[in-house]
């Protein structure tokens, strides 16, 4: 559910999940996303966090799990991943980390274990 929010300022938009809770707030222009964006759980926690760029994702990008930890984190080009991704496991521990280029991974990535051991290197062209 999309609503413009009540606050008298004509570019902050609200979107709503069923039940009233906000869902996502940021500013719209001519009708698209554009600047700093957040995103919630149902519990009313952050779940993203970011900027848009005429409705495609740009610049840093954060996103946590319902329990707080986090789940990922990168930036966008012209809606496209781009540099350092990390990635991690409900528990905290970082999953994978490496980099995008242009929306494909690029150079050495590496995995680790949920216990923090790396479990492998794998490297992409």
């Amino acid at each position: 559910m999309k609503k413009q929010a009540a606050t008298g300022d004509a570019d902050h938009h609200e979107e709503h999940f069923a039940d009233g809770k906000v869902s996502g707030e940021g500013p719209l222009k001519n009708g698209k996303r554009h600047g700093a964006w957040k995103f919630y759980h149902r519990s009313g926690k952050l779940k993203a966090q970011g900027s848009y760029l005429q409705d495609e994702l740009d610049g840093e990008w954060q996103w946590w799990r319902a329990n707080g930890q986090p789940l990922q984190e990168g930036a966008f080009s012209e809606g496209k991943q781009t540099g350092l991704w990390k990635r991690y496991y409900e528990n905290g521990q970082l999953w994978d980390i490496g980099h995008y280029e242009a929306g494909k991974k690029k150079g050495e990535w590496k995995e680790y274990d949920k216990a923090g051991e790396l479990k492998k290197t794998k490297t992409f062209q």
